[in-house]
């Protein structure tokens, strides 16, 4: 079956593309999108063309798929189809609407006319994969909006409203949502017989001073460069277009392109972006398990988390009540809640009126039976598996059936907790991240008892909060937190052999995490720490770390919050703390240990190796169905740098012959438990066979 059908209405042919979800441009797309334009070129009754999407949207761009298997280049390749187009001896309209991204904007560059929805969705976003518009782009736009406008959009991959770019002369028309194809049709009609025909690579780009735009550009765009080298070798593609003909500077184009896909920033970046899509796929999730709807959602707790959980489902229109045990404590969750939408307003990224409209939907209560008619609640209270069995026994007595209960647990038990009640299949865990109305990560932890429908229902439900959702399988940590426990161990074990707090954080953040572990452990609280330890020994009496952390959390060093931690505060400014560095002498001396000088390198590799294989270990217990998942985890939810593209692509990308080595290396020289440092099964059977994460079945 063909993915564009062929309609001729009074003389237009209409040219429909049909290639869900979002019409990219796949080989079958372009081999039947070719066919049909000469169809429509060679056809008498035929005086003018409309190409225009389904109800997915016009074209969202390539199939980056095809990008490593070859695809891409598969005639008729791209440039083949698009001077099909360009060179129509009849006029050819572009209807626009929904998202027209990357090679769906080129595509309806190469058309003579373009009409857009006033809710149309342009944009070239090539740069946020490591790369840049390689099919045209960055030679067309130019030639289209003017230098500046082109530059801007090119370097940045953001998108520009509809009305913008008519201004500028990409788009002949912007109408109405429910005008576009009358609106087409009639275009078409009208400059069916106009000659010339215009078209786009036969403009000129005209500034009075490029070299000196560019120049600035350049300087401007230099600083990121390290960790992207895409938005500077735009500017080279796009200097062709100003100096070269059109043809030599689809060459220039070209050669970028394929230099910047084999980077390893683009690599990263591309394994980024089909792992955030790859997550979305759940074993045993078909289209068969239907979510339940969720109208109305309940918070146990108005602390900081419940109230910015609250602000995730108040942001899509649904209604919350928020139940404390104290009036107190609810009026001032509540008024945290409105201080947080003023911010927005103040910032101008949220209007007065929509501040209001979300107030509206939120309500306070002290009693439990006010919980009953909800679809949802989720519990946000201490971190205590008693404070958590109070809880949802009381959710028990009082929810509706059917009702789907959830923790916000951020390491416990969900099994456990799921048995405090008599319906344990509604029970799940919807571990936010800190602030929880910011973070974009969701980790949904699935009980051993956890209905089908209830996992379809959160996954759906993240979707409608726009949170990136990871499904986790049920042990201490989940993901994320389990992977951070031998982090953090690493960390601070290089401490206590003679690297500082400061030197470990600079020489992460250097790596491209957002913040270092000891600045992150003081964001947290120090308190948080310690309480984790002491849960930890209680389990594990053999559990191993270094003592000096107790003994900054002892002497009431939380971190921010108490203006001391492994820093000193002066509001959120981390300076170093000579009373620590003193601090870590004396501990030093005590244990008996030499302090020696330890390189960033070593700190690096270390911990991000530590990261990956307690990442395998998680794997091996079918905790995570994928390495990728892992990967997003920490990217959205513990700032790792996402051109890197994860701890588990990182370790890929080294060669995991050489992390185990390395791993054996650090367990024969390294402080601390030696069998933390042996490699997991599945890292030296993916070695063995030549294979990395993303070969292995795992992934």
């Amino acid at each position: 079956m063909s993915k564009v059908s062929y309609d001729v209405s009074n003389g237009v042919a209409i040219l429909k593309m049909c290639n869900p979800p979002v019409n990219s441009l796949s080989f079958g797309l372009r081999k039947d999108l070719l066919a049909a334009v000469e169809a429509a070129r060679a056809d008498a009754a035929v005086n003018a063309i409309v190409l225009i999407g389904d109800a997915n949207g016009f074209c969202a761009g390539a199939d980056i798929n095809e990008f490593s298997t070859g695809g891409a280049a598969k005639s008729p390749n791209p440039h083949e189809v698009h001077f099909s187009i360009e060179l129509s001896e009849k006029p050819i309209v572009a209807a626009i609407h929904g998202n027209c991204m990357g090679g769906g904007f080129e595509l309806a560059m190469c058309c003579h006319y373009r009409v857009a929805t006033e809710d149309a969705k342009l944009s070239l976003p090539e740069v946020k994969l490591g790369l840049l518009p390689g099919r045209g782009g960055t030679q067309r736009l130019p030639r289209l909006v003017g230098l500046e406008m082109a530059t801007n959009m090119i370097v940045s991959g953001e998108p520009v409203a509809a009305s913008v770019l008519g201004e500028l002369g990409a788009l002949d028309q912007v109408v109405p949502a429910d005008k576009l194809l009358e609106s087409a049709l009639a275009y078409a009609a009208k400059v069916a017989e106009l000659r010339p025909i215009p078209l786009a690579s036969s403009k000129k780009v005209k500034h009075p001073d490029y070299e000196g735009y560019l120049g600035f550009m350049r300087n401007s765009l230099r600083p990121a460069a390290a960790s992207n080298p895409a938005p500077l070798k735009c500017l080279d593609a796009i200097r062709a277009a100003v100096e070269q003909a059109f043809k030599a500077g689809l060459e220039t184009e070209e050669r970028i392109f394929q230099e910047l896909m084999c980077t390893p920033v683009s690599i990263a970046l591309r394994h980024y972006f089909f792992a955030e899509r790859e997550a979305r796929h759940i074993e045993g999730l078909g289209d068969d398990v239907k979510p339940l709807s969720i109208r109305s959602v309940g918070i146990i707790g108005a602390g900081t988390m419940g109230g910015g959980i609250a602000m995730n489902f108040l942001n899509a229109g649904i209604p919350v009540t928020i139940l404390e045990l104290k009036q107190e404590a609810l009026d001032k969750g509540i008024q945290v809640v409105r201080k947080n939408y003023q911010i927005q307003v103040d910032k101008k990224k949220l209007k007065a009126d929509k501040l209001e409209a979300r107030m509206a939907l939120l309500s306070g209560t002290l009693e439990y039976e006010s919980l009953s008619g909800c679809d949802l609640i989720i519990e946000a209270v201490f971190e205590d598996m008693g404070v958590k069995e109070k809880v949802f026994r009381e959710l028990d007595r009082v929810a509706k059936p059917g009702a789907i209960l959830a923790s916000n647990t951020s390491n416990l038990d969900v099994n456990t907790i799921a048995s405090f009640t008599k319906r344990p299949e509604s029970v799940l865990g919807l571990h936010f991240f800190s602030p929880a109305n910011v973070m974009k990560l969701l980790e949904i932890v699935r009980g051993d008892k956890t209905s089908l429908q209830a996992l379809a229902t959160a996954m759906e439900l993240a979707k409608r909060i726009r949170k990136v959702a990871v499904v986790a399988g049920v042990c201490d940590g989940f993901i994320g937190n389990r992977m951070l426990g031998p982090y953090l161990m690493a960390a601070a074990y290089l401490v206590e052999e003679g690297a500082s707090p400061q030197q470990v954080d600079r020489a992460l953040e250097r790596f491209g995490f957002a913040m270092g572990p000891f600045r992150m452990g003081d964001l947290a609280g120090g308190d948080i720490g310690l309480a984790v330890r002491k849960r930890k020994v209680a389990e594990d009496p053999n559990f191993q770390y270094p003592q000096f952390l107790d003994q900054v959390a002892e002497m009431g060093r939380y971190g921010q919050k108490t203006g001391k931690g492994m820093y000193l505060y002066q509001g959120r400014n981390a300076e170093a703390d000579p009373d620590i560095d003193a601090l870590l002498e004396s501990y030093r001396l005590e244990m008996g240990i030499e302090p020696r000088a330890i390189s960033d390198d070593e700190i690096i590799s270390r911990c991000l190796l530590a990261l990956a294989n307690e990442g395998a270990k998680i794997l091996e217990d079918g905790i995570a169905a994928r390495a990728s998942d892992l990967d997003i985890v920490y990217i959205y939810g513990y700032g790792f740098p996402a051109y890197r593209g994860g701890p588990m692509h990182y370790a890929s990308s080294l060669g995991l012959n050489e992390v185990a080595l390395t791993l054996r290396h650090i367990a024969n020289t390294a402080r601390g438990n030696r069998a933390q440092w042996e490699p997991a099964r599945l890292i030296t059977t993916l070695a063995e066979q030549g294979k990395t994460f993303s070969s292995s079945s795992h992934q």
